[in-house]
């Protein structure tokens, strides 16, 4: 019972020194024109990233119709995020990609594994019905950031 409530205080201490961290909000030009949420927000040394779709930046336009085309392009549209956060995909520790259909694993795993080729993050993968914009393929990222 004590260890419980040592462990609950301190998370509760460490919570709120999370909270009263300034967040940095990142939108590079062009990204999440006219929509309700940031590319990403940096909190300390950590970055969230939104989930990042196959469209052509500054557009809602999808880039390709096909998996492997959209993986690559949500990548390129990662990286930089990223960038304009000062990190990169060396320091994305977690991704979590969310499917349209789950029979195109294999296709986006192929694609994925191209940006990640050692020591590739933890990662999560589940497929629903339906993305935005009519995307096969969303991915979003938790990276770190500085030193």
């Amino acid at each position: 019972m004590r260890i419980t409530i040592v462990v609950a205080a301190l998370l509760w201490g460490g919570a709120a020194t999370v909270a009263a961290q300034d967040h940095q909000v990142i939108n590079p030009p062009g990204a999440s024109v006219g929509l309700p949420f940031s590319s990403a927000v940096r909190v300390g040394k950590m970055l969230f990233l939104s989930g990042q779709i196959g469209n052509t930046p500054g557009t809602r336009q999808l880039a390709d119709t096909g998996i492997a085309g959209q993986t690559k392009q949500a990548f390129e549209n990662i990286k930089t995020v990223l960038a304009a956060a000062g990190s990169s995909l060396e320091r994305v520790v977690k991704c979590t990609v969310f499917l349209l259909d789950i029979k195109d694993y294999a296709a986006m795993n192929a694609v994925y594994a191209t940006y990640f080729p050692k020591d590739p993050p933890a990662r999560s993968t589940v497929a629903g019905s339906g993305l935005a914009l009519g995307a096969r393929v969303e991915i979003e990222c938790i990276a770190t950031v500085g030193s």
